[in-house]
């Protein structure tokens, strides 16, 4: 039942255009080497790898630069302990209008108390600046290191300059080394944010990013096996790129240079906007629709990525209307304000709450509410 479960998944007549089969590229000419579904399994170890290494990159290297900046990680200030509100704070941290009265007759406690004691326990679970400087900057150093070393391979390569290339010989075209070791990389990685994202900084956009990272995955992992590692590589190079921009901005924010942090995002906005909105569409998406239809033909898997890559183009036109609103403001202004895709940290009690209902008494004067911040981790990696 196995087998015929395995058999029914990798279809040849589904991955391959007409007339390949999976021993055509099981058995490549001699010094020739084929991609093969098994060699992608080795990212799975090497995610926990990079999870690891990450964790000592934090502690080792991120660490010692927040206390060169000063970025403290801060103490926040401690909730009365009392076992009935914690109890309802696992489930609900923002009770509404008629669980705070309910509270309030049960311990016979003043509304606003028990609006500040859920205010002051949530801003416990909230992660210090130090914490989300420590996370830019692993994001950062992945993105420079990943794109340095794809250009590096991409810009002696025919099919970055002429993307026809893409598509000549396929599916018989030869793994080089530099392929397989960005591949591996990248979907390591992606991983690694799978897996760190339930225990990371919890942002507002958590979802669409569990989107994202799953299609990414899924792209990585078929073209790999599919052998549409050009296309690929180009894919995963012009993704890489303006995240550079953005975990730089997000760096320069949390060590307060703000002047330095509003140039860099208006710098990442513009490269967002032409890798995401121009390059990745009108060359890479247009090759993968269009010229690999010319030189190979449509197959069923073909369907599949191409939807992929749509699905990722519109995520990047919902992220880029985000942007672009900060980025205006950063222009006329003078300052990043607080990304709307940001971190719930970074976003005053009346925000998380804003699905409560709203009365008198859930008013708090402005210096019981938590800070707003400007830019405080916001966007996620793209």
């Amino acid at each position: 039942m196995t087998s015929s479960i395995s058999a029914w998944i990798w279809s040849e007549r589904f991955w391959l255009p007409e007339n390949v089969s999976w021993a055509d590229l099981e058995h490549p000419p001699p010094g020739v080497e084929y991609p093969r579904v098994g060699h992608i399994l080795y990212a799975l170890p090497l995610a926990v790898g990079v999870f690891l290494l990450r964790l000592l990159f934090e502690r080792l290297v991120a660490k010692p630069c927040a206390h060169i900046l000063q970025i403290q990680a801060g103490v926040p200030r401690r909730t009365q302990p009392n076992a009935v509100l914690e109890r309802l704070y696992q489930s609900k941290a923002c009770p509404d209008t008629r669980q705070l009265e309910g509270l309030s007759k049960q311990l016979d406690w003043d509304v606003r108390k028990i609006q500040r004691w859920f205010r002051i326990r949530r801003n416990q679970d909230r992660p210090s600046t130090q914490k989300k400087f420590c996370e830019s900057m692993w994001r950062f150093t992945f993105y420079l290191g990943i794109f340095i070393y794809a250009i590096r391979h991409l810009w002696v390569s025919p099919w970055m300059w002429d993307t026809r290339q893409c598509w000549h010989k396929y599916p018989f075209q030869p793994l080089s080394p530099g392929q397989w070791n960005h591949y591996v990389a990248e979907l390591a990685f992606y991983w690694s944010l799978m897996f760190s994202q339930f225990t990371d900084i919890k942002r507002k956009d958590f979802v669409v990013m569990l989107v994202h990272h799953l299609a990414t995955i899924i792209l990585i992992t078929f073209s790999y096996a599919n052998n549409m590692l050009r296309a690929g590589t180009l894919v995963m190079c012009v993704h890489d790129a303006s995240d550079i921009f953005l975990e730089a901005a997000k760096l320069a924010n949390y060590a307060k240079y703000q002047r330095l942090c509003d140039g860099l995002f208006v710098v990442f906005s513009i490269s967002f906007f032409i890798t995401r909105l121009v390059i990745y569409p009108f060359w890479i998406v247009y090759s993968v629709l269009f010229e690999s239809w010319e030189i190979v033909g449509p197959y069923q898997a073909w369907w599949l990525f191409n939807g992929l890559l749509l699905v990722l183009q519109t995520l990047h036109i919902i992220w880029f209307y985000l942007i672009a609103r900060i980025a205006i403001k950063a222009i006329f202004k003078g300052k990043v304000s607080k990304d709307d895709r940001s971190d719930i940290e970074s976003t005053s009690d009346e925000e998380i709450c804003s699905s409560g209902s709203k009365n008198p008494s859930q008013t708090l004067n402005t210096k019981d509410r938590s800070h707003t911040g400007n830019f405080n981790g916001e966007t996620h990696d793209h």
